[in-house]
């Protein structure tokens, strides 16, 4: 709770990443959201107020600063959506030693590259970087005999800024990673599905169509001489070749489990990635395609709900069949509490109910909440 606030409060007192840096670290991001970089520039005000506060020192401070922020506005925007940002942010730290002697608001174009200098290049590298910026300014402030109070809220805000923007683009390339393994995870599963499958598939038709082939020519050398031995021949065909066909709908039907099992292994990575305990219990169950891909996309929703809301230790995935139904729980050991059912949650009932199920979840505070959908099995539902 601290660190949400915390982390709240910075948003509202110090410029954040410029969304264009923050697009590039994920994949997803909305393109309508490209104006948002220019609300940072609220925290340019300080520029034209600051000098209010020491007209003593800089009376002549308006025409300068008004040149210095034209060529800070294309600096600004070359930052955000064009190349070489290191060189782009390193000329705006340099507009405010060029406009230092004339406006102490200049400070603001230091805090400015503070911020910056963390999506130019390594954590490292831009922590060197803020702090031999601030320490020169630090001097420059000095040899000018300026009063102290606008070096030290300068320096402490750039420290500050620059600090927040290295832990946030640590986030961001951690979530990029993180979102990348889901995939690769999914895309894996399902590969190494198919490739069980795929030897299961050689390995039984294999055997099969080589049995049918010898039953199939001893039959043809028999039916002149031997009618009957020949007839019993082609039945053991006829009952090979069901046999062989009721192993292939077992086969499929793995096949089409592979997404469950995918789901499965992602969730696994995504909660233990984040610190939470993860097991889970799979029975035997023949499903349909649409079964299948109802119950991953539910454990997809639950999963995620439990990562992002429920603070758990541990959560744990079943998946029974019994009384010529299947069951899927999904539980957590989190802080439970009153469910508002969002569009995951309505969008997955609507799923299972439209197979004939139904879906149950039970959220008690401090204890937890548990997820769970039953199906008819395939062929079973009125």
């Amino acid at each position: 709770m601290t660190i949400s606030l915390f982390r709240s409060l910075l948003h509202s007192l110090f410029p954040i990443a410029p969304d264009s840096l923050v697009r590039q670290q994920q994949a997803s991001a909305d393109a309508s959201m490209r104006w948002f970089p220019w609300i940072n520039l609220v925290w340019s005000v300080w520029l034209f107020v600051t000098p209010f506060y020491a007209t003593e020192y800089y009376p002549d401070w308006l025409w300068p600063t008004l040149a210095s922020y034209a060529v800070f506005l294309l600096l600004f925007h070359r930052f955000h959506y064009g190349r070489h940002r290191l060189p782009i942010n390193l000329a705006i730290a340099a507009l405010g030693f060029v406009l230092l002697p004339y406006n102490p608001g200049s400070q603001s174009y230091i805090i400015y590259a503070c911020a910056f200098f963390p999506f130019c290049m390594g954590a490292r590298k831009a922590m060197l970087a803020i702090l031999a910026l601030l320490a020169a300014y630090a001097t420059a402030w000095h040899a000018a005999h300026i009063p102290m109070i606008y070096m030290s809220s300068g320096v402490i805000a750039g420290v500050v800024v620059g600090l927040f923007n290295i832990g946030m683009r640590q986030k961001l390339r951690s979530e990029a990673r993180l979102r990348l393994s889901h995939e690769e995870v999914r895309r894996l599963a399902a590969l190494a599905e198919r490739e069980r499958i795929g030897r299961d598939l050689h390995d039984l038709l294999g055997h099969t169509l080589s049995l049918v082939a010898l039953k199939s020519n001893l039959a043809s050398r028999l039916i002149g001489h031997d009618p009957e031995a020949a007839r019993k021949e082609m039945d053991d065909v006829s009952d090979v070749a069901r046999d062989a066909l009721a192993q292939v709908r077992r086969a499929v039907s793995g096949i089409r489990a592979a997404g469950l099992a995918a789901e499965l292994a992602s969730a696994r990575l995504l909660l233990e990635s984040d610190g939470v305990r993860f097991k889970y219990e799979m029975s035997e169950v023949a499903l349909s395609a649409e079964q299948e891909t109802v119950l991953a996309l539910a454990v997809r929703e639950a999963v995620t709900n439990i990562q992002r809301h429920a603070r758990a230790a541990g959560a744990s995935v079943s998946l029974r069949s019994a009384d010529r139904q299947v069951s899927l729980r999904i539980q957590d050991d989190g802080r439970g509490g009153a469910i508002v059912p969002g569009n995951g949650l309505c969008g997955m009932r609507e799923r299972i109910e439209s197979l004939g199920g139904r879906l149950r979840v039970d959220a008690t505070p401090g204890q937890g909440t548990c997820v769970e959908v039953t199906l008819p099995l395939v062929g079973d539902r009125d």
